[in-house]
């Protein structure tokens, strides 16, 4: 590329790229997640590396367990610029702490799991001792 064109995906390509299916991008473009891809003269949507980057995002925004509603909020202060920096701020900041509180409650859970594997451990040493002096 000379710097002047534009890499380009199919929604195949860019569904394969970004780990999502094309039904899921579809979708992310409707309920404007996606700003409006651009298409090919064909009418098909090409997506670049700007959108799989973006997309690549929006996925980090979910798997943190961020609404889609704040998903989309967000995305339109994007798409709005400049001047939505505090608007966008108190959004990420906010799930933020949403993510902190749950990365506490399972750091907790995780250690009461942990805790009953040693218990139950020991219960199956146990049983084991005891057959093995039987024998």
């Amino acid at each position: 590329m000379d710097g002047t064109e534009r890499e380009s995906f199919s929604i195949a390509e860019a569904a394969e790229r970004s780990g999502v299916s094309a039904h899921t991008l579809r979708y992310y473009e409707r309920i404007g997640l996606l700003a409006r891809v651009p298409r090919a003269r064909s009418g098909h949507r090409r997506f670049g590396n700007e959108e799989v980057r973006w997309i690549a995002f929006l996925r980090k925004l979910q798997a943190t367990g961020m609404p889609i509603r704040a998903m989309v909020q967000y995305a339109q202060l994007v798409r709005r610029g400049e001047g939505t920096e505090a608007a966008r701020m108190a959004l990420l900041v906010e799930h933020e702490a949403r993510v902190v509180a749950r990365m506490r409650e399972l750091r907790t859970n995780l250690e009461m799991i942990r805790k009953k594997i040693v218990v139950y451990g020991g219960a199956v040493d146990a049983r084991a001792k005891k057959k093995g002096a039987r024998r």
